[in-house]
């Protein structure tokens, strides 16, 4: 069974993958819970440098930490499973994270200020309104219907030209409000027509690869 450590650590750090040399903050802890909690799932390897060098957890203080990361500084508190492995005679911890169906949660920036954090590749970055309201969208049990208005057919005509686009490009090019703006989005990311991309520097949205051919559909066409 040591095998399966060994090959999550000599594939490094991914979307649903993270080390932690130490746990020394239940708050930094906490929003790398959150983050697997909220995007789809994943492993925290305790006693793991960056570099995937081995140096073993420290105390057995450590799982207390990740206790209190998932109990007190994860709101609502972050569910996850532990096992200890032991390689070369040194401990690792590893803590499993299940997807969520109870996101959002949150996780502490700072003392008394709670984000939502997603994980995106190797980082915990953070989500926004758009994503937000996808979720919401996704717990309600009614469908989505899509109208295709001059507003949509602005922001296919400008994805088609340019790839990508940000909400406050999408806003400006159609002359509407942010709210507007947002809840097209959303419908259509519900839909699967258009995909939300994080970066450190905030989100942008391009067209389904497997949907470009949406606009040769019928305009009042909807879906659910």
């Amino acid at each position: 069974m040591q095998l399966h450590i060994k090959n999550l650590i000599a594939g490094g750090e991914n979307q649903q993958l993270d080390f932690k040399f130490e746990v020394a903050d239940a708050r930094k802890i906490a929003r790398s819970l959150a983050a697997f909690a909220n995007t789809e799932g994943g492993r925290l390897l305790i006693g793991v440098k960056d570099n995937g060098k081995i140096a073993g957890v420290r105390s057995e203080e450590e799982y207390y930490m990740v206790e209190a990361a998932a109990t007190l500084y994860c709101k609502p508190a972050v569910y996850f499973e532990s096992v200890e492995w032991e390689i070369d005679k040194k401990k690792i911890l590893e803590i499993i994270i299940p997807k969520s169906d109870r996101r959002p949660h949150y996780a502490p920036q700072k003392k008394d200020k709670y984000l939502i954090y997603i994980r995106v590749n190797d980082q915990n970055l953070l989500a926004n309104s758009v994503l937000m309201k996808v979720w919401q969208r996704e717990k309600q049990k009614k469908g989505t219907r899509l109208r295709f208005t001059d507003k949509e057919k602005i922001l296919f005509n400008y994805l088609q030209q340019h790839t990508q686009i940000t909400l406050t490009k999408f806003r400006k090019e159609a002359h509407i409000s942010r709210k507007r703006a947002e809840t097209i989005l959303v419908n259509l990311i519900v839909l699967d027509i258009i995909e939300i991309h994080f970066t450190e520097k905030g989100a942008f949205y391009t067209l389904n690869p497997n949907q470009e051919e949406m606009e040769n559909d019928s305009p009042g066409k909807g879906g659910s």
